[in-house]
């Protein structure tokens, strides 16, 4: 079975007057094993309404953990329950996109991204809207969701190489987003836990740093309890903001062993 250890590091940043993120851990025993959650929203909207976006679905998942995860648990499909989650956030995406008509001026709208991953026991599932990530960090980093943003399809169709997208100005913009959207298609991926780390982070944790800078600091040897993994991640965090990243800033370390 596998054991896991969780933390959560999230920062204003250098600029905005709101930290728009939203952060999620669950963490619980079941049948001699465990289950965790682990969700980041980065929300999106004038004043505060990408906070209220991003707060809205972490409450909803927060409630799903409590009330519905206990029923799939007596017969567990990760498949089954990727589903549910994109017919949440499908659901989600139309209240908030109601919301937005009800409460926002004329023209403007709210949302947010949203990367999810479940643990239970030796499986995963993850669910993935917008441009937050989720890497596996063994051996080396390889990031599990893909970026739902107009720079990646372009690098994806080849019209556009890797260091043009990461200078474009276009970087942030997303192809759709929870609420903000009128549908949504959640990437929804299933696969086996690995002995080592996993990391959720929002895109103003990653856009100063290199995936090599966030190896030598997260690789699993870096991580070996709780402090560390928190000392580590505000170590990034700092180094971010050193570098005039204006966004907020949020990563979740998961250690699996």
């Amino acid at each position: 079975m596998m054991r896991f250890a969780a933390t959560a590091d999230t920062d204003i940043g250098i600029s905005k007057n709101t930290n728009q993120d939203s952060v999620l851990i669950k963490h619980a025993s079941y049948d001699g094993g465990e289950v965790l959650l682990a969700v980041i929203c980065d929300g999106m909207g004038g004043l505060a309404r990408g906070e209220l976006a991003s707060a809205t679905v972490i409450r909803a998942f927060a409630k799903w953990f409590d009330e519905e995860l206990p029923y799939e648990l007596e017969n567990v499909d990760l498949k089954v329950i990727g589903g549910k989650w994109s017919l949440m956030l499908k659901d989600l995406n139309v209240h908030i996109l109601e919301a937005s008509k009800k409460y926002c001026r004329s023209g403007e709208a709210m949302g947010t991204t949203f990367t999810g991953i479940l643990f239970v026991g030796d499986q995963y599932v993850i669910a993935h809207v917008g441009d937050t990530r989720v890497y596996q960090i063994t051996s080396d980093m390889k990031q599990l969701t893909t970026d739902q943003t107009f720079v990646a399809r372009e690098v994806s169709r080849g019209t556009m190489t890797l260091e043009q997208a990461l200078q474009d100005k276009r970087r942030n913009m997303l192809l759709q987003c929870v609420g903000a959207s009128d549908i949504v298609e959640p990437q929804v991926l299933t696969g086996k836990t690995v002995k080592g780390a996993y990391m959720l982070c929002s895109d103003g944790f990653r856009h100063e740093i290199t995936e090599r800078e966030m190896y030598e600091s997260l690789n699993p040897i870096n991580l070996m309890n709780k402090k560390a993994m928190h000392s580590n991640a505000k170590y990034l965090i700092e180094q971010v903001k050193s570098r005039q990243e204006k966004d907020n800033i949020s990563v979740v370390l998961i250690r699996a062993e």
